[in-house]
Parts: C-alpha cells; sequence; structure tokens
C-alpha cells in the first residue's frame, strides 16, 4: 500500500513543482559513472559491456537500498513524503509535457523539435515537426512516466532508480554503431527487457482514454518497429488522434526505412500535437 501512496504523491509531486533545479539530477550523477566507466574501461566487445551494466547497478543499488533501509526506520507518513519526494525526480512528465507544449508556440520550431529528437530536422516542414513531437511524447510517456511509476509500485525506491540507471545506459551507450554495438548491447537488451510491460501498458492506457472499441489495435502496427517497444505507445496515440505517424526519417543525413503506425491522415497540425499531450495528462492532469 505505501508504494501505491508513493506513486501518486510522486506524480502529484512532479506534476506541481516540475524539475528541482537547486539539486543535482540523480540521472547526471549516473551518468558521469557510466562516463567514468567508459574513459577508464571501455572496451569494444559485450563482455566488457556486461561489467559497465554490473558496475552502475551495483552502486545504484546499494545507494538506493541503504536510503530505503534508512527511511523505513522513520515514522510511516514522514516515509511516504520523503520516498515520494525522491521518487518524483525520476518522474519527467512534468518535463516532457512541457518540452513538447514549447514547440506549439516556439519561434523556430525546428530548432525545438531539435532539442528532443535525434533525426535530421533542417529540412522539416510544420507537419514533419508535429509529428515527431507526438512521436517522441508517446515514447517518453512509457520511458519517463509510466515505466518508472512501474517499477516503483513493484519494488520501490531501488526499482525506480535501478530502472533510470538501466534507461540512462541505453540512451548513453546503446546505439547500433562503430563504437557502442558490442559495449551497449547489454544495456540495451536490458532495457527492452524492462520496457516490455510498460511499453505496452502505456499504449493501453491511450486506447482507454481515447475511448478506442478495441483497446489492443496498436499491436499490428506497433510491432512493425524497430524497436520491441516504442512502436506501441507510438501507433495508439496515432490510432487515438487519427493520423498517420512514422515513415521514412532522415538520420545523420541518410533516409531510413520506416514503417508507418496508425491509419489517419499523414498532414500533422498544431491541434494533433495539444490533443496529444492533453490525452497523456491521464487525467490526473486535468
Amino acid at each position: 500500500m505505501s508504494n501505491i501512496l508513493i506513486a501518486i504523491f510522486a506524480y502529484l509531486i512532479d506534476k506541481v513543482f516540475g524539475e528541482f533545479t537547486f539539486i543535482k539530477h540523480p540521472v547526471i550523477i549516473i551518468g558521469e559513472l557510466i562516463s567514468y566507466f567508459e574513459k577508464c574501461y571501455y572496451k569494444d566487445n559485450i563482455a566488457q559491456g556486461f561489467y559497465l551494466v554490473l558496475f552502475v547497478l551495483s552502486i545504484v543499488s546499494f545507494v538506493s537500498v541503504v536510503i530505503s533501509l534508512f527511511l523505513a526506520e522513520l515514522p510511516l507518513f514522514i516515509e511516504i513524503i520523503v520516498s515520494s519526494l525522491i521518487a518524483s525526480i525520476f518522474v519527467a512528465h512534468r518535463m516532457l509535457y512541457d518540452s513538447v507544449k514549447n514547440i506549439l508556440t516556439a519561434e523556430n520550431k525546428k530548432e525545438s523539435i531539435s532539442m528532443l529528437v535525434s533525426r535530421d530536422t533542417k529540412d522539416m516542414s510544420d507537419s514533419d515537426v508535429y509529428k515527431a513531437a507526438i512521436e517522441t511524447y508517446a515514447e517518453n510517456l512509457s520511458d519517463g512516466v509510466v515505466a518508472p511509476l512501474f517499477y516503483l509500485l513493484l519494488f520501490g525506491l531501488p526499482g525506480i532508480v535501478m530502472y533510470k540507471a538501466v534507461n540512462t545506459m541505453d540512451s548513453m551507450v546503446g546505439y547500433r554503431n562503430e563504437t557502442y554495438e558490442n559495449y551497449g548491447k547489454v544495456a540495451a537488451i536490458l532495457d527492452d527487457i524492462l520496457n516490455y510491460v510498460p511499453s505496452r501498458l502505456t499504449a493501453v492506457f491511450i486506447m482507454i482514454l481515447a475511448k478506442q472499441k478495441n483497446i489492443f489495435a496498436f499491436y499490428e502496427d506497433g510491432k512493425k518497429h524497430d524497436s520491441p517497444n516504442a512502436g506501441h505507445p507510438i501507433t495508439a496515440m496515432a490510432l487515438a488522434l487519427d493520423v498517420k505517424l512514422g515513415g521514412d526519417t532522415s538520420y545523420f543525413g541518410k533516409i531510413k526505412k520506416k514503417a508507418y503506425f496508425g491509419k489517419g491522415t499523414k498532414e500533422i497540425r498544431a491541434q494533433d500535437v495539444q490533443d496529444a499531450i492533453n490525452l497523456g495528462k491521464i487525467s490526473l492532469w486535468k
């Protein structure tokens, strides 16, 4: 029961206050651990990537378990409040919501979207910008909100912290390129495993909130994505908005062939972005 209360309070704290800018974000510290190991011990092989995961998770799990044990000695009310404050740091809905919403009013929309996506933005139309915004919002709704809360509910503070550690490793070394193809493979696979259930839960939530008759209709197109997880919330959002997301996309000067997700129009409007972030509020925001 305490984990449920902590998850609810953590979500609400993030909703009201967003990022706590007066402290160094724990994800930055985790990133520094990852960078330190890479600088000192990088080797282009899978085994070394496994040692990276072991190194980071050993430190993160030790610290988070010690903090949890300390908090467990406090009165229950204080334990829940302090745990909620800590957990809220690892929930990123307010930041995600604000970042995507700002694109709608930005003078230079291409520059704004370039801060959120890795695709080429120079030649994007407004429709392309809006499509990218919806896709990144849907995908990060899973990675930044549902998955952290899911592991918080299951395992308490150590669960949410260790999930974010894995997610951060994947975002830093989980690339299929010459440098990280082998070194980042363990982190990438572990991130895929941890996001398997949350990504599908996110898609189901979106379908329910959009009052779709078949709440599992996202699966047909969602499984076409290169990622085993990202396509499901993206497709669910496309079906909810009656638009078509995905399609061929330019990365680093090269066109990457991508499937389409959804059955609606290809022309994406600003209102579609607004409808997406309104839907993503998941009722607690309203």
